[in-house]
C-alpha cells in the first residue's frame, strides 16, 4: 500500500520525467495520506493507441489511479488527487500539436487486499 498505477500515452515517452514523477508522488503521498514512503510502489504503463471522441491524433493522457488502505476522509482524496494533477503538470512537458488529457482518482483498497514481501 499504496498501489499506484500510472498509464500514459507513449507519444509523451521523450516528455514525461516518470521516476522524478514517481519519487515526487511517493512524497506527496506521504505528506498528505499518512503512507510510508517504502509502502509506495509505482508502475507506469505506457499506451500506444489513444483516442479522444472521434480524433486519434493530437491528444495525450496521462491516468494516475491511487489505491489506499480504507480510512482516509474524503477530504484528503481530493486534496491527493489535485497534489498528484500538480505534479503531472510539472513532470511532462508539453508537446507542440497535442493535448494533454490528465486525470487522477484515489480509491479505497478492496478489504481483501493481501500482500507478502520475499
Amino acid at each position: 500500500m499504496p498501489q499506484i498505477t500510472v498509464d500514459y500515452s507513449t507519444s509523451l515517452a521523450d516528455a514525461f520525467d516518470r521516476q522524478g514523477f514517481a519519487g515526487a508522488l511517493h512524497a506527496v503521498v506521504v505528506e498528505t495520506a499518512a503512507a510510508k514512503v517504502e509502502a509506495c510502489k509505482t508502475r507506469f504503463r505506457p499506451a500506444e493507441d489513444v483516442v479522444v471522441g472521434a480524433e486519434v491524433t493530437g491528444h495525450a493522457l496521462v491516468h494516475v489511479g491511487l489505491a489506499l488502505l480504507a480510512g482516509r476522509a474524503d477530504e484528503t482524496k481530493v486534496l491527493l488527487t489535485e497534489r498528484v494533477l500538480e505534479l503531472v503538470r510539472a513532470y511532462v512537458k508539453p508537446v507542440d500539436g497535442v493535448a494533454l488529457h490528465a486525470s487522477a482518482e484515489v480509491r479505497d483498497l478492496d478489504a481483501s487486499y493481501q500482500k507478502f514481501v520475499d
